[in-house]
């Protein structure tokens, strides 16, 4: 089960960063959201602070406890920039990073080095608490990870198109649920952890 951070100041602005914590705001979703979190086995977050503080304000034990989900996309010198901007400075490095997998324009991850490394933390059983695969039995693992990690993680569990990570859409506090093994994944995607109007300060 993957849970996407809560708003923070770089999200609002489609900043490129993860090291922005949460703002007030952000925090109090993340309060009302936690009574809605599905019970599971296994507690992960991403090391980002907002990641991290979104765990915390779900309830997730203490974060330094908590187990370490895949980074958010690293993204070089663009990282602490906002989208329009760069596209503005560098039209054709923006088409490119948005056209070919391969493409790593600001220097940092491309898109097939994001997709093979959250697609071998997948493999591994998520991570699995450093132990080998389980034989038998359903083990529940729970991570919040940045929005990029869920749809890279989508893509490669339904063995989709590297282009179909530009599709995938994960809005804050959402749910995104993969079921199954490596090679046999089942998804319910984009869940919200709370009803509408349930969560304030996601706007």
């Amino acid at each position: 089960m993957l849970v996407s951070p809560a708003l923070n100041p770089a999200l609002r602005e489609a900043r490129f960063d993860g090291d922005t914590p949460l703002d007030p705001s952000g925090a109090e979703a993340a309060r009302t959201a936690a009574c809605y979190l599905p019970a599971a086995d296994r507690y992960a977050a991403g090391a980002s602070p907002r990641c991290r503080a979104t765990a915390r304000e779900l309830g997730l034990r203490v974060p330094d406890d908590l187990e370490v989900a895949p980074a958010g996309w690293g993204l070089g010198r663009w990282s602490g920039r906002r989208l329009d901007e760069v596209a503005v400075a560098e039209p054709e490095a923006v088409a490119a990073w948005a056209s070919d997998p391969e493409a790593a324009p600001h220097g940092g991850e491309s898109l097939r080095e994001l997709l093979d490394r959250v697609g071998a933390w997948l493999d591994a059983g998520a991570g699995n608490g450093g132990t080998a695969p389980p034989t038998r039995g359903v083990v529940r693992l729970l991570a919040v990870v940045e929005s990029a990690v869920v749809r890279a993680a989508v893509t490669r569990a339904l063995a989709l198109p590297p282009a179909a990570f530009w599709r995938l859409d994960t809005g804050p506090l959402t749910l995104t649920t993969l079921t199954g093994r490596p090679g046999r994944w089942n998804l319910a995607a984009g869940r919200p952890l709370a009803p509408a109007g349930a969560v304030s300060g996601e706007g």
